[in-house]
């Protein structure tokens, strides 16, 4: 099931035990929609990301690695506040679309950035944020110093319009215009910010809308002005969703573009002095739609089969990490917000207690991996998994085989991911206890959960009257 080693020397992790080192730099970079293997090092056989390549053969390429969700607003909510997003209202909505005062992370809420901040870094983000708008909402108010990009999710990569038309382009909370690839923009502006001398560590989110749509590579200005102006005569009721395009070759163009950018990150942190000391995570907020490539998995964004939350995965931390090793260990977003706080000497106060596990004792002290239960929920779906078993509640009415749908109350499944990633044979007639074991904790958990409105959005639409404005679905 896992693509071929990237590099022929790729070895199982084993920690250095290098210990606890002085509080490293922080990177995360984030796509938006990437496949899985939609890298080079993750088995494209198309798509050339030698940046991405080349940080994997310095790092760990991690296989078995998931998303907060399926959807891209609420992995966000998961990663920035480290809990399930079910514990927000803001992450009940799958994406978050609609622009209201309590639909965005709270002033009050402890997050990655404010915890870090609190332990003295430095905080940036550029580029997609997502998490709710002005005037409630925005990256500064969760403990990001710095912030340029666009608020909503999905942006026009020449136009800067986001998904209903309005120019979304912010330095800070103020609304800009320039000109510029975005891709190449919010590059160029964490590239500049990494060189800025300073006494004390960073900590940078650099969250691309690459490879998400509209299709538009370095070269399709006018395909930008295209679509804007289609939507501004009405011939289409959104201006971004681009369903008269695309092409596997035009989305190979987008990775590989933000994979040049990308390249460009990575040579501001050498020049900086800072490689050594930094820990670079890139992997993506979902599963792929489209025109990514999810094999060998089945499903896609917004599924909780494991085409829709599996994620290629990259850790390079040269001080402490040896290179060309790939894991099998399960994780999820959360966790990486609990070890970037252990690695910065910080954590969250008890009162807001996280839903991931730090796994620095393991990447760097040789303690053993910290098991755990990897949890999901989405308003169709719920997931739950342990070890190699995931245990899946899909109430929806889908095949099975070819349009022969399941009626039968067969809605609590239960798979072997480690060599089913096809999601095909239920072994819940195999393992009826564990199977009832798992759907009990999935349970206990989902209790501790917000619960979906009966009036859960679904269709995007205008403000109309005193309702507040509802994005369009990304």
């Amino acid at each position: 099931m896992l693509p071929a080693p990237q590099h022929s020397s790729e070895k199982p992790f084993a920690s250095r035990r290098t210990g606890r080192t002085a509080p490293p730099n922080l990177l995360f970079i984030l796509a938006d929609d990437l496949g899985w293997s939609d890298l080079g090092c993750f088995g494209s056989p198309t798509i050339a990301t030698p940046n991405l390549d080349r940080l994997a053969a310095d790092g760990v390429r991690f296989t078995h690695a998931y998303a907060g969700s399926s959807w891209c607003s609420p992995t966000r909510f998961s990663l920035y506040t480290g809990r399930n997003p079910g514990r927000l209202a803001a992450g009940l909505e799958e994406p978050l679309r609609t622009r209201a005062e309590g639909k965005g992370i709270p002033a009050d809420q402890p997050t990655l950035p404010s915890l870090l901040q609190e332990a003295g870094y430095d905080t940036a983000m550029f580029g997609k944020w997502h998490c709710g708008w002005l005037p409630w909402y925005s990256p500064l108010r969760i403990g990001f110093q710095t912030f340029f990009g666009n608020l909503d999710g999905a942006l026009d990569y020449f136009e800067h319009i986001g998904t209903l038309g309005e120019a979304d382009l912010f330095e800070g909370e103020t609304p800009v215009e320039m000109t510029g690839y975005y891709t190449d923009l919010i590059s160029e502006r964490a590239a500049r910010w990494i060189e800025q001398p300073r006494t004390q560590p960073f900590y940078l989110q650099l969250n691309y809308t690459a490879p998400h749509w509209p299709w538009e590579g370095r070269g399709d200005a006018e395909e930008g002005r295209r679509i804007h102006q289609d939507y501004l005569e009405g011939k289409v009721p959104f201006p971004l969703l681009h369903t008269d395009s695309g092409s596997l070759a035009k989305y190979g163009e987008l990775v590989e573009t933000m994979d040049d950018a990308i390249g460009t990150v990575l040579a501001a942190i050498d020049a900086a002095g800072q490689r050594d000391n930094t820990i670079v995570v890139f992997c993506s907020d979902n599963g792929g739609e489209r025109w990514s490539m999810n094999w060998p998995y089945v499903g896609e964004k917004g599924d909780l089969t494991e085409g829709g939350i599996r994620v290629p995965f990259i850790l390079r931390w040269p001080e402490a990490v040896a290179p060309h090793q790939v894991a099998t260990q399960p994780n999820i977003t959360m966790d990486w917000t609990a070890t970037f706080l252990d690695a910065a000497g910080t954590q969250c106060p008890s009162e807001w207690p996280l839903d991931g596990v730090s796994l620095l004792p393991w990447l760097v002290e040789s303690a053993p991996y910290p098991e755990h239960d990897l949890f999901w929920r989405i308003s169709s779906q719920g997931a739950l998994r342990r070890g190699k078993y995931k245990y899946l509640q899909d109430r929806r009415d889908r095949a099975i085989l070819g349009n022969w749908p399941r009626r039968f109350g067969d809605f609590d499944l239960l798979y072997d991911v480690t060599v089913d990633g096809r999601e095909a044979a239920n072994l819940a007639r195999h393992h009826p206890e564990l199977t009832a074991e798992l759907k009990a904790e999935w349970e206990r958990i989902d209790a501790t959960l917000l619960p979906y409105p009966d009036d859960h959005p679904g269709v995007p639409r205008h403000a109309a009257g005193n309702r507040p404005a509802v994005s369009q679905a990304d």
